[in-house]
């Protein structure tokens, strides 16, 4: 698993003729009719006078490609200065997040922990040096992160597993009372702790204390850090399996299904202590726009819009209700869609005003959001040559020597795409200023 440099995307003439000659942006709002960004190329394919800067458009560039591993990128997340991945046949890697520390690591030293099951999602909490993976075997584990060394020309550490979630004391404690045990199938019952399906999805309350857990058994489930007692379990949260969940600073839940909706989830206003099996998240609105499984979400900081893939090409673009009575609701109305893929959106990722998606087109596109929420895709990233799986996306720090990555024409962005081709690459995006 080496650095090489990456090659230009092919494309034939009548693969160039199919595409639009030049990139645009809509004014979205809420009509029956969404309207949407037309299919857009990468600014590659266009004829431009390269003096004019073009503010619908970004510069990008790949600048690494993470190669050789034998499985899979099934998950990306960044985490002070690395980015971990993980894969599907159970390992996790960490990398510097530098690109140029990237060019001396040596793929064989990068696998830091090792388990059963193909890696769903990756969540880190610095505070506490605690890296949490969930797994298709339907299990959390708990990893001590060991980055004392910081030389990236050295083999990183081996992380020590510390918990296996739901822990041997949790299942014990509920072992002999019926009233902890739930249907999971027609002739099957398991204790409420128990995922019984691949989990999907992991996020960490702003404070750590808590982790959330969506799993395609229709559940999510918290989890306290501290001694890793399951705290509550939201069973038959949805239809069909869960997907996605993501977490709002002001203590909103939202989850995306398989059938189709998106639910918004709040705890009930008793303060932080919790009573066993209390059930103390409830639901406050299901948004239901989407015409195929939702497979993908993401949440501006502030937690003012969300973002959800489908599997039917489209990003709907969901903002908080300025004129919603009481904000405790978490009322969500749709303003839009984002179009331009031609394959089911499988990923997305946001930082500052830049949206980014990943999708089984093999592309990653770049979208801003400007002026009069008017969005305008800037690009499209070619060159992984089977679906994107997860994106991750940082300011540029190296740029101006700054840690903003940005400057009075434009900022900088580094965006980090894993593929089902096995490949993790990295890519510099420059946006200019509106």
């Amino acid at each position: 698993m080496g650095l090489l440099p990456c090659p230009l995307p092919c494309h034939t003439d009548s693969e160039s003729q199919s595409q639009s000659d030049s990139l645009s942006s809509s004014t979205l709002s809420s009509q029956p009719s969404l309207p949407s960004v037309p299919s857009l190329t990468s600014p590659s394919h266009q004829q431009r006078d390269q003096s004019l800067p073009n503010p619908n458009t970004a510069q990008h560039l790949c600048i690494a490609t993470i190669k050789g591993h034998s499985s899979y990128v099934s998950s990306l997340t960044l985490a002070g200065k690395f980015l971990y991945s993980g894969y599907s046949n159970s390992e996790i890697s960490q990398f510097s997040q530098d690109p140029f520390g990237l060019e001396s690591n040596n793929s064989m030293d990068n696998v830091v922990a090792l388990s059963n099951g193909a890696v769903k999602s990756l969540v880190v909490d610095l505070e506490q040096d605690k890296l949490f993976s969930a797994h298709q075997d339907n299990k959390i584990r708990v990893w001590k992160i060991n980055n004392n060394n910081n030389d990236y020309n050295t083999p990183n550490q081996k992380y020590k597993c510390i918990a296996t979630l739901p822990t041997l004391n949790d299942r014990f404690s509920r072992f002999f009372s019926a009233k902890n045990y739930v249907k999971v199938r027609r002739h099957k019952k398991c204790t409420w702790v128990h995922h019984v399906d691949s989990i999907s999805a992991l996020a960490i309350s702003k404070d750590g204390s808590f982790l959330y857990s969506a799993s395609w058994d229709r559940s999510f489930k918290i989890w306290r850090t501290n001694d890793f007692k399951c705290l509550e379990s939201v069973g038959n949260a949805h239809d069909d399996a869960i997907n996605a969940l993501v977490l709002s600073k002001d203590g909103f839940v939202y989850t995306g299904s398989a059938d189709k909706k998106i639910k918004v989830w709040k705890k009930k206003q008793a303060g932080d202590n919790y009573k066993e099996h209390s059930y103390s998240h409830s639901l406050v609105a299901t948004l239901e726009k989407h015409k195929s499984a939702v497979n993908a979400l993401a949440l501006t900081s502030d937690g003012s819009v969300l973002y959800s893939g489908a599997c039917n090409r489209s990003i709907l673009v969901w903002e908080k209700d300025s004129e919603a009575i009481d904000s405790n609701f978490g009322q969500m109305v749709l303003v839009g869609a984002l179009r331009g893929h031609t394959k089911a959106i499988l990923c997305l990722a946001v930082v500052s005003g830049l949206v980014c998606s990943g999708s089984a087109d093999n592309t990653v596109r770049i979208w801003r959001r400007g002026i009069e929420k008017s969005y305008s895709c800037l690009g499209v990233l070619e060159g992984h040559r089977r679906p994107v799986k997860s994106l991750a996306v940082a300011l540029d720090g190296n740029n101006n020597g700054d840690k903003s990555g940005s400057s009075d024409c434009g900022t900088s962005y580094l965006v980090y795409s894993g593929s089902l081709d096995y490949d993790i690459k990295v890519w510099q995006i420059w946006v200019p200023s509106l």
